[in-house]
């Protein structure tokens, strides 16, 4: 299956997916699609496989496994939510030596003997932004945490975060240490928002900022309150005012983020507006 993502086969893909899932096959294909890019140049190789039974289960629920190796010294713990009873495998790979270290976690759904393994479910991210894997940014988070720089800090930790993963429901001693130094961050922007910057004549109203890796940097997506205007001039406008006022208020982390993202937020809809490069934000 790590194969035929590399290699782009949705034949393939969807001649193993499980019934059960048939009606997710547009979004799996669009994930498989968009990481056309992070699989090029590179070797698959796999990096670890996990059973989790789930047969003793009457109904769907969230499920915990706990997963140790076979030394008794790590344990791993997969949270999944919803889960229907039956025998599930997640399946971690990796496309090495990629620029963009492309890495991949599948769900895998036992079908029965006949049958065998099928998919039911992919999720793909990068292994590296801006040449820099998530070692590299758990070691750059440390540094800034020290220098006491909080704000640069916390998101070089969720970048590291997202590096060193492609799926959000494991967890590991090594992922618990990494969580401990982010919440041990004093001044960190982890209760900061709803925030309110101003660029002198306006306030801007922030909801959220959050890493964003689409464009394959190391971005932050600032989410913000916009006043509903269509026009994509004004729109632009609006958008470099918001980013250039947050910025003032956090300066050092224009050194250390490729650049932002604009969403404008208007009841409740989110419009991605704009991606500028830190040196393009006045």
């Amino acid at each position: 299956m790590a194969m035929a993502v590399a290699d782009q086969d949705l034949a393939s893909l969807k001649a193993a997916l499980f019934p059960a899932v048939a009606q997710d096959w547009d979004e799996i294909s669009g994930v498989v699609q968009s990481s056309a890019s992070l699989m090029k140049g590179g070797q698959i190789q796999l990096r670890s496989l996990y059973l989790m039974d789930a047969t003793s289960l009457a109904a769907p629920a969230d499920t915990q496994f706990f997963c140790t190796s076979t030394s008794g010294a790590i344990t791993v713990t997969l949270t999944m939510h919803a889960l229907p009873p039956g025998r599930y495998a997640l399946v971690l790979a990796d496309a090495a030596g990629a620029p963009y270290a492309g890495q991949l976690g599948f769900i895998l759904v036992w079908d029965g003997p006949a049958a065998g393994w099928k998919l039911g479910g992919v999720t793909i991210r990068p292994g590296a932004l801006d040449g820099q894997d998530g070692i590299w940014w758990w070691t750059h988070a440390r540094d800034l945490a020290r220098q006491d720089q909080p704000w640069s800090a916390w998101y070089a930790y969720e970048v590291a975060r997202m590096l060193l993963l492609p799926v959000d429901f494991l967890s590991s001693p090594n992922l618990d240490k990494l969580s401990s130094e982010l919440t041990a961050i004093k001044g960190s922007p982890v209760n900061a928002f709803p925030l309110t910057v101003s660029d002198g004549p306006r306030n801007w109203k922030i909801d959220s900022v959050q890493v964003d890796g689409t464009l394959l940097h190391a971005d932050l997506g600032v989410a913000y309150e916009s006043i509903g205007i269509t026009d994509p001039a004004a729109q632009r406008t609006e958008a470099i005012a918001v980013l250039s006022a947050f910025l003032k208020t956090q300066p050092a982390m224009r050194e250390n983020f490729h650049g932002m993202w604009a969403i404008a937020v208007k009841d409740g809809k989110r419009n991605p507006v704009l991606e500028l490069p830190m040196a393009q934000i006045p």
